[in-house]
């Protein structure tokens, strides 16, 4: 039992409070201000804690000591270090990856070469913005490009080996096993012959027979999508936006169908259709007469656009140029008329043979147009303002059928052969010298078709259909946003309806689609004058010249007249001046460059 000292025992004194508080336990960090005792350590290391580094506690009013100084200047910005790792390398490759400039100017679409005369600040702003932003966005898509893993190959031969001469069952020998899946023919010879076209991603045929045989497929797994007899006439026949529609053109009139063989629509107003063609960005269905009508189906709201009377009798060549969605149709005469819906009478009629066109075909770059006729001429013409061809070919038997793939090739269906043509690339003319491959089939050439994105050429003819393996024919990467061959059903519901809201409408279809930017002066200033007529004066004129009223008697009439008279000399002396500098110019361009200079001329200034 513990008792309690007696006060005169040996107790230490209680010492002041003051010398009794504890000292403030020292961090590692912190420099020791006394000396330690030898051979002490200082101890383990502690903890420290985030917030005390980074915001220093403010000295007490009486601490003398001043372990922080804060000052109150403002904080200079340093030049940012290099990255270091945790190892203290240095990133070898600081900074974006360097970008080539010939690679962005192949995604640059500015034309700098064309200015403003005089663009207002307002407008002046906004340009250099977009200019900004149209570079940065260039700069993206060249850095993006290594993502472009695939690569267009062609097919090369040996030394002094022909290509031509190489068989498709040498092709497929060589190619991989889904490559050469791709490779088939379909015996269809009771319904023949045939006319085919593939969907805007590539993925799913169409075809149907002249005997009323109709079907749709998913190519690549061969699965069937539907298959009918229609147990009419079928001449033509075209996907429309997507691969659940299907518009055929049979005997009398055009129809439409879901991709269940479902007759949805039948078009009574486009009778006797010979050929179709689809716009894909306008939802226009292009049809082409035996009256010799061209008639514009808006697929999205079910009407006709517009009906032109080409006044060529009878319409049975008819193809679309994918730059600018213009339909170009061949007649009996020899000639190449392009059409818009908004003109009614042709843009650009073009003397292409001797005898009647039989096939025309526009490259996807808008730049060439081939077509051949019955004088058994090829041609290839440029469409880039001079109309003029750029090469031409006398075949044997007449090409009745044309068509160009996405990276340039041109086929021609003659007879029951099909001869494919090579360019140097995408944006050349195909060579007709010597052809880059052949193939016979067992029966005449009814239509023809490169398969997007796929090196594939479809053949209709009248056995069945055929399909080709075509290196290098295709574009090897494809834009999964805009045509994606593994899309879902909701992705392209998605899809349709953002092609809907940013439809283009069908009166901007013009030859040059880049003029739709431009300013039409001409027309214009005409609008100006007839507003100023009907008005009685000019609401966009200069307001006369108001002197602002100042104080202390300086606004005195004297005062104001004095100051609108300056401003009116002022005005006067810059027309002079003007009327001057061009007298001056033309007096310049219409002096010879070969005259001596006289002593005189110091003094014509």
């Amino acid at each position: 039992m513990e008792t309690v000292p007696e006060p005169g025992s040996n107790v230490p004194p209680k010492k002041d409070r003051l010398q009794t508080k504890k000292k403030k336990p020292r961090r590692y960090w912190e420099q020791e201000t006394t000396g330690t005792a030898a051979g002490a350590s200082p101890g383990p290391p502690r903890k420290r804690k985030r917030n005390r580094e980074l915001r220093p506690q403010k000295p007490k009013k009486n601490d003398t000591s001043k372990k922080f100084r804060i000052s109150k200047k403002p904080r200079e910005l340093k030049s940012p270090r290099p990255q270091r790792s945790l190892s203290g390398a240095q990133d070898p490759f600081a900074g974006p990856a360097p970008v080539s400039v010939e690679v962005v100017q192949k995604y640059c679409r500015i034309d700098k070469s064309k200015e403003l005369p005089h663009p207002k600040t307002k407008t002046r702003s906004r340009l250099v913005v977009a200019e900004a932003q149209e570079e940065e966005t260039s700069v993206r898509a060249a850095r993006s490009e290594l993502l472009l893993t695939e690569e267009p190959g062609f097919l090369e031969g040996e030394d002094g080996e022909d290509t031509a001469k190489i068989r498709q069952a040498d092709i497929v020998e060589a190619v991989d096993i889904a490559s050469a899946a791709k490779h088939f023919d379909l015996n269809l010879r009771q319904f023949g012959p045939y006319r085919l076209n593939y969907s805007r991603n590539g993925r799913h045929l169409a075809f149907g027979g002249r005997r009323g045989h109709v079907a749709a497929l998913d190519w690549v797994t061969k699965k069937l999508m539907c298959e009918i007899n229609v147990m009419e006439a079928v001449r033509d026949i075209r996907f429309l936006h997507s691969e659940a529609l299907l518009a055929v053109a049979q005997n009398r009139w055009l129809h439409i169908y879901d991709n269940q063989g479902i007759e949805l629509h039948c078009v009574r107003r486009c009778d006797r259709v010979t050929r179709l063609e689809f716009l894909p960005f306008h939802f226009l269905l292009a049809t082409a007469s035996e009256t010799g009508f061209l008639t514009y189906l808006d697929v999205s709201v079910g009407k006709i656009v517009a009906a032109l009377n080409a006044r060529a009798g009878r319409l049975s060549v008819m193809t679309q140029n994918p730059y600018n969605a213009v339909i170009h149709l061949g007649h009996s005469n020899g000639t190449v008329s392009l059409w818009s819906p908004a003109m009614k009478e042709p843009l650009v009629k073009i003397l292409c043979h001797r005898g009647g066109v039989r096939a025309v075909a526009v490259d996807s770059t808008g730049m060439h147009m081939a077509t051949s006729g019955l004088d058994h001429q090829l041609k290839v013409f440029d469409l880039r303002g001079t109309f003029q061809p750029l090469s031409a070919r006398t075949l044997p038997q007449g090409a009745g059928h044309l068509a160009f793939s996405q990276r340039g090739l041109l086929a021609a269906g003659m007879g029951d052969v099909v001869n494919i043509w090579a360019g140097q690339g995408k944006a050349s003319p195909p060579s007709l010298e010597q052809p880059y491959l052949t193939h016979r089939l067992s029966g005449h050439v009814h239509g023809l078709q490169f398969c997007p994105y796929e090196d594939v050429l479809g053949v209709g003819h009248s056995g069945g259909i055929t399909s080709m393996l075509v290196p290098g024919a295709a574009e090897p990467n494809f834009d999964g946003l805009e045509s994606n061959p593994y899309r879902s059903r909701k992705q392209r519901q998605e899809w349709e309806v953002k092609a809907l809201l940013e439809k283009v409408p069908a009166e901007l279809i013009c030859l040059d689609p880049r003029a739709l930017a431009e300013v039409d002066v001409i027309s214009l200033e005409q609008a100006k004058k007839e507003r100023a007529e009907r008005l009685g004066y000019d609401p966009d004129a200069r307001a006369p010249f108001q002197p602002k009223p100042k104080q202390k008697g300086r606004s005195s009439t004297a005062s104001l007249v004095k100051r609108k008279r300056k401003v009116m000399d002022q005005e006067h002396r810059d027309k002079i001046r003007q009327s001057l500098e061009q007298q001056l110019q033309k007096q310049e361009k219409a002096k010879p460059t070969g005259a001596r200079p006289s002593a005189l001329d110091r003094f014509v200034h």
